[in-house]
């Protein structure tokens, strides 16, 4: 498995990506889209971890406009500085370095066949927002903050998409997974998974948050919801 930084072209400038590589290439494609924390160690680990898989994941640094390589931890004042990037972000451009990333992984070699999105937190709800583009051939959203506010664009999605919530998660309400099954109501796209006894963050092994039960059962069925593009 081969592991490195990329530049990714885009109207405002270049900026960087990380690349992760199978053992054996080529191999379908992941765009991995990160929390409010940056492309830090645990992004970079959920890149590597796919790609021992057999993906090529693609991880594009979003907040290079305000600062490069950004690299985020969990204590308050950091999660504070996180939301402040974030809140800086302007859709439409953070929607393009999306695209632009998605376009230079599907021209990489060791790239061939679907391209899916995957994201957490903040990645989670650009990970639906990007299967409502139509760039992707499959989404998975782990508790995407903001979904809720955006149940409209259910319509435009095509794309088969897999959603993750904690049951107790404490920034999202549970209304927010009846939601999404109400607004796929009929259509044969959507899975949408609540995991009992587990908050916000589940998935991240370097927070307090942090269930290997629903973790695992969470990565099972994405590595399912993948296998079937």
């Amino acid at each position: 498995m081969a592991k490195h930084w990329v530049q990714v072209s885009s109207p405002d400038g270049p900026f960087d990506a990380y690349v992760a590589t199978p053992p054996v290439t080529p191999g379908p494609g992941i765009v991995l889209i990160q929390e409010i924390f940056g492309v830090n160690d645990h992004i970079q680990g959920v890149a590597e971890k796919y790609a021992s898989d057999g993906y090529t994941v693609i991880a594009p640094d979003l907040f290079w406009r305000s600062e490069r390589r950004i690299h985020i931890g969990y204590s308050d004042a950091e999660f504070r500085r996180g939301m402040d990037l974030a809140g800086k972000l302007d859709p439409a451009k953070t929607a393009a370095d999306i695209a632009a990333a998605i376009k230079l992984l599907r021209s990489l070699p060791e790239c061939k066949g679907p391209v899916s999105s995957l994201g957490y937190c903040m990645g989670g709800m650009l990970s639906y927002r990007t299967a409502a583009s139509g760039d992707v051939d499959g989404a998975i959203c782990y508790y995407g903050g903001g979904i809720g506010d955006q149940l409209a664009l259910a319509a435009k999605i095509r794309c088969p998409i897999l959603f993750h919530f904690g049951e107790q998660d404490q920034w999202i309400p549970r209304s927010v997974a009846d939601g999404l099954t109400a607004a796929f109501k009929g259509r044969d796209l959507a899975a949408v998974h609540l995991y009992p006894g587990v908050g916000h963050g589940f998935n991240c092994w370097a927070r307090s948050a942090y269930n290997q039960r629903a973790a695992a059962l969470a990565r099972g069925r994405s590595l399912e919801f993948l296998s079937a593009r």
